[in-house]
């Protein structure tokens, strides 16, 4: 089952492994380069059905550092083009995942202790956020949004899932999950306005509402559009499971074809029961009750696990990140271990093992 085929519209993944979209703070003003056609080429060639890039910043000040990628200018789609058709020739789909960080943005770099940014660090002003609360006691205090700022997030969504277009990408996904942009608005820990985007769950989901439909109209029928969403906050007074099942339900009927059900980081403090596969259920209830796809993602790390989520039903994609990064040929081991035959890149094809489990990497 793992290694079944996946369809939505006109796309056909070769088996259901993704890799996850992961931060790779690696950008100069938003441009991939040598890391990320290696990072994600290699992935390609290890068997995964669907390659996402990083999250990737729709505006400028959208970026959790300054080193992210982004789509906010055109001429960032010309190297992605290159990624892209080395994805594609061998043998993955590309996927962009499109996001703005919201009250996350203009942080340092992780392995740079990952605090807010000054201006003199190189961090930005203001940021943006539903509501003028910081993340953190220590955060940068946002700027509360417009109705004309929420205007030109909409709109720079869209555009960027035209330049994404432009660069050959086949499905797109929307960052609406960790504590970013769109969940601040999704969740009540951090939406606090009283307008017509906060408040009551209609409100507090117009703004991913409105990005759908907006970027549908620059997204082709024929391609996939996903959401990634924190299916809880982990928090009592937060976003819930119900939420994200009816949240789904509206989703589906708004051109959205599959939800990747992850969970937390809208608010510090929360207390999420970390496990392998703890956020399956959620997949598997959004699946079960909106009547829609689901990708399943956390501490998902081994073939027999993979398969027996996807053979349950419990989700119809796995996503993978750190298994990924520990060993980007993931996926041919997987195959070899559950007894699937898959091909090899003809260049890898004299070091594959005959029988067994292998835990080496190509050579």
């Amino acid at each position: 089952m793992l290694f079944d085929p996946f369809v939505a519209r006109d796309v056909t993944l070769r088996n259901r492994i993704v890799v996850s979209p992961m931060c790779e703070y690696s950008s100069e003003d938003g441009f991939a380069n040598d890391w990320h056609f290696v990072h994600l080429g290699c992935r390609a060639i290890g068997g995964a059905g669907l390659v996402f890039t990083e999250a990737t910043a729709v505006l400028p000040e959208g970026r959790i550092s300054p080193q992210d990628l982004g789509i906010y200018h055109d001429a960032h789609v010309e190297r992605l083009a290159t990624i892209v058709r080395f994805l594609h020739g061998h043998g993955a789909v590309a996927g962009m995942q499109l996001a703005h960080a919201g009250r996350k943005a203009s942080t340092a770099r992780p392995w740079e202790g990952g605090a807010p940014l000054s201006l003199d660090e190189g961090g930005w002003r203001p940021i943006f956020a539903p509501s003028a609360v910081p993340f953190t006691s220590n955060g940068i205090v946002p700027q509360e949004m417009t109705h004309g700022d929420i205007e030109r997030a909409v709109t720079a969504f869209a555009t960027a899932a035209a330049r994404a277009l432009g660069a050959g990408f086949r499905v797109l996904e929307l960052h609406a999950a960790h504590g970013y942009l769109i969940h601040e608005f999704l969740s009540p820990l951090s939406n606090l306005r009283s307008d017509a985007y906060g408040g009551t769950f209609a409100n507090r989901t117009r703004l991913l509402r409105q990005i759908v439909a907006a970027v549908r109209r620059e997204w082709p029928e024929r391609l996939p559009l996903f959401v990634r969403i924190s299916c809880s906050d982990w928090v009592a007074g937060g976003w819930t499971i119900d939420d994200s099942v009816e949240l789904a339900k509206q989703l589906r009927s708004s051109g959205v074809d599959l939800i990747d059900c992850s969970s937390g980081g809208a608010v510090p403090n929360a207390s999420i029961p970390i496990a392998p596969g703890y956020q399956v259920p959620f997949a598997e209830r959004i699946r079960r009750d909106s009547g829609i796809a689901t990708a399943a993602v956390g501490l998902i790390t081994e073939a027999h696990q993979a398969d027996g989520i996807v053979r349950n039903g419990q989700a119809d994609l796995i996503v993978l990140a750190r298994a990924l990064l520990r060993d980007p040929y993931w996926p041919l081991h997987a195959a070899m271990e559950l007894g699937v035959e898959v091909p090899w890149p003809p260049q890898y094809e004299r070091a594959k093992p005959k029988r067994g489990p292998t835990v080496a990497g190509p050579r």
